[in-house]
């Protein structure tokens, strides 16, 4: 979801002819057809792994820190939120900072990240039964492997319906700040409802949108920081979408 201060590249221009294997961006060749479809690959492939491994090291760190007990006696203290809030200086510092970085830092700041967010979603081993989780997680990763697919593949421009995912995001946030004063089991319902809706929708987008980044970054120094960045981005969508729809699907313990 972080853009890391980049523009949305131009899209007239882009793309290479039948007579012309070279391919352009805005009149600027930046490389023949076939050795950029294949760094593209590459690029996104990198981005894929990164972000997988990232959260099967947070379902790894969520799994033996429940197991150990330490869950259930450290959320039980004010340093839950610490834990909660923790993960969100981690995206807040990679995004914003990711410039001034050089990429061994960021990748470090990323696996980081994911620790610690595995920490804090131990939490619902605490609420929900193992078998549920398991299942919501499964069905989380076909959802997001298919609406990944469609971003990836699509020749729509998604960039309208990415600023209206965030503008629903920001909604989303601002209803669950004010839920937690009201309490409204309706409102509660609503905001999960529509939560997988947005992050759905962010994953095709955050998909086009890394693909299409590819021909800014190519080449440049800033290709290695693009790879975590985007990981960052593709895992924020998965969790936030598997955590909304075990709302739904979980079975409380």
């Amino acid at each position: 979801m972080a853009n890391w201060n980049d523009p949305q590249p131009p899209r007239t221009g882009f793309g290479a002819s039948p007579g012309n294997p070279n391919v352009t961006l805005n009149g600027a060749v930046v490389g023949r057809a076939g050795t950029y479809d294949q760094g593209l690959r590459s690029h996104m492939l990198s981005i894929y792994n990164y972000m997988a491994s990232g959260v099967l090291l947070s379902g790894i760190v969520a799994l033996l820190f429940n197991r150990s007990g330490l869950a259930e006696q450290v959320l039980t203290t004010p340093l839950r939120y610490l834990i909660m809030l923790a993960p969100l200086g981690f995206v807040i510092a990679m995004s914003y900072g990711a410039n001034r970085m050089q990429t061994g830092t960021l990748k470090l700041l990323f696996w980081a990240f994911c620790t610690v967010m595995g920490l804090s979603m131990s939490a619902i081993f605490l609420v929900y039964t193992g078998s549920s989780i398991a299942t919501t997680f499964f069905t989380t990763a076909a959802a997001f492997a298919g609406l990944s697919l469609v971003g990836y593949t699509t020749k729509r421009d998604l960039s309208a319906m990415g600023t209206f995912f965030t503008m629903g995001l920001i909604g989303i946030i601002v209803a669950m700040v004010a839920n937690m004063f009201l309490r409204s089991s309706g409102l509660s319902l609503a905001i999960n409802l529509i939560g997988v809706l947005i992050f759905a929708g962010l994953t095709a987008y955050d998909t086009q949108r890394l693909k299409t980044m590819y021909a800014q970054v190519a080449g440049t120094d800033f290709a290695g920081k693009a790879v975590v960045l985007g990981a960052l981005s593709l895992y924020l969508d998965f969790i936030n979408m598997f955590q909304f729809l075990l709302s739904f699907m979980g079975s409380r313990r």
